[in-house]
């Protein structure tokens, strides 16, 4: 476990620096790791979205971005940089993507096939079958918000 304590920050779009954050460690995950085309990584939504980004001792280190729709809420883009990975960070910046959230609010991903557990162990559910996005194997997940 990280001993150092982790900040998140969050901002709408991508003009300013915590999406600047963000862009940095999906292109090192999704781009350089797993082959991703960056047109396909780097979309319109970017401008419209919620990007939140962990920082340990003012460095990023993990982000996900958040698609708000009504009652719904979809995260997305999930990543942690490679030498940062098996301290917990995804789940402490999903942990406080959730919180944040209104009781009743039903909160929807898909999870990258080796990331299931992870959103297993913050109480999301599969739905459906797995399908294939990006040539990489997803499963679709549900959680809803308790009171």
């Amino acid at each position: 476990m990280w001993s150092k304590k982790m900040i998140v920050k969050h901002e709408l779009g991508n003009t300013g620096t915590i999406y600047q954050a963000a862009k940095m460690i999906r292109l090192a995950v999704f781009v350089d790791e797993q082959g991703i085309d960056p047109k396909l990584e780097f979309d319109p939504l970017d401008a419209t979205l919620v990007h939140y980004v962990g920082y340990v001792a003012d460095e990023p280190v993990t982000t996900a971005r958040l698609a708000p729709s009504g009652s719904t809420v979809k995260v997305q883009r999930v990543a942690t940089l490679p030498e940062y990975r098996g301290q917990h960070l995804a789940s402490e910046l999903l942990r406080t993507i959730l919180a944040a959230q209104p009781a009743g609010t039903e909160v929807t991903l898909n999870a990258q096939q080796t990331a299931i557990g992870l959103y297993e162990r913050l109480g999301f559910k599969p739905v459906g079958a797995p399908f294939e996005e990006v040539g990489i194997l997803h499963q679709a997940m549900v959680l809803t918000i308790e009171a």
